[in-house]
């Protein structure tokens, strides 16, 4: 009787599909560990400070509070916001801290363990999602400080606060899809890291974090074509209780984010075994 040849040979498809899939499929069986990773990463960051959990706003708040002395004081003229400009310079640094978190977060929580990924076989997407429940812990610290300041300054409780929460993910989505790209990379290189860090604090001078888009002139066309701004004026908006003029914008910036979320993970998927071979050779 014949025996039957059985030919094996090196699949070169790449199925992407089947990667999102996996990716998605893994995310959600590994939700307990990377619930224990956010945790374990959580207690050892306050546990470790003599300011704890303060130490969540203070970046945005000294940022705020250095515009709004140069504004007070003379030193520079900004156009009027139509709110208290303390909110304003407060509200935009806080959503702004809260996207650059979100980009660095892949890349910081993937960097972390690196220890373990050489040595222990896990879904890696865990990290992914540690990174994610320890920015959404972190965000609702920021969101109830500055509800709690838009009240000292008396602009009000507004019904739109209770959507100000999808902005912020809106803000975490745009920041995570960008930082899934720039995480291989970053591993590799840690002038990733700096370049982020360098490039992250110029864009915010085009961004209105703390100070409006002005109505004529280079600025105002730069501003407007950013798409960090439709991010910032419509979570801003949402939470003094303006109708948020750039809603339009922010949806379409959000849906061009989520197909580019799930080919973000097809490349991590792809690429961390490639790198946590390289980094273990």
């Amino acid at each position: 009787m014949a025996l039957k040849t059985r030919v094996y040979q090196k699949e070169r498809t790449i199925k992407f599909g089947k990667l999102l899939i996996e990716s998605l499929s893994d995310m959600f069986k590994s939700r307990f560990l990377a619930r224990q990773l956010a945790e374990r990463d959580i207690k050892a960051m306050y546990r470790q400070s003599y300011l704890g959990i303060i130490w969540a706003f203070v970046t945005p708040l000294a940022t705020a509070a250095v515009w709004v002395f140069l504004n007070n004081s003379g030193t520079v003229r900004l156009s009027d916001t139509g709110i208290p400009y303390p909110v304003y310079a407060f509200s935009g640094t806080l959503i702004w801290s809260i996207i650059v978190a979100s980009i660095n977060s892949p890349m910081q929580s993937t960097q972390a363990a690196k220890g373990i990924l050489t040595k222990i076989n896990f879904p890696k997407e865990a990290l992914l999602l540690s990174g994610v429940y320890k920015l959404l812990f972190d965000s609702s610290i920021k969101i109830l400080l500055l509800i709690l300041f838009v009240f000292i300054y008396g602009v009000g409780f507004h019904w739109s606060l209770f959507l100000f929460p999808i902005a912020i993910i809106g803000a975490i989505l745009f920041g995570t899809t960008l930082g899934l790209f720039l995480t291989p990379i970053g591993l590799l290189y840690k002038d990733i890291g700096k370049i982020i860090t360098f490039g992250m604090q110029f864009l915010m001078y085009v961004t209105p974090v703390v100070y409006a888009i002005p109505k004529t002139g280079i600025m105002k066309t730069i501003m407007e074509w950013n798409p960090i701004t439709p991010i910032i004026l419509t979570a801003r908006d949402l939470v003094v209780g303006f109708s948020p003029i750039y809603v339009v914008d922010f949806l379409i910036v959000l849906m061009i984010c989520i197909p580019l979320l799930f080919l973000g993970l097809i490349i991590y998927r792809i690429s961390i075994p490639i790198i946590v071979e390289r980094l273990s050779a």
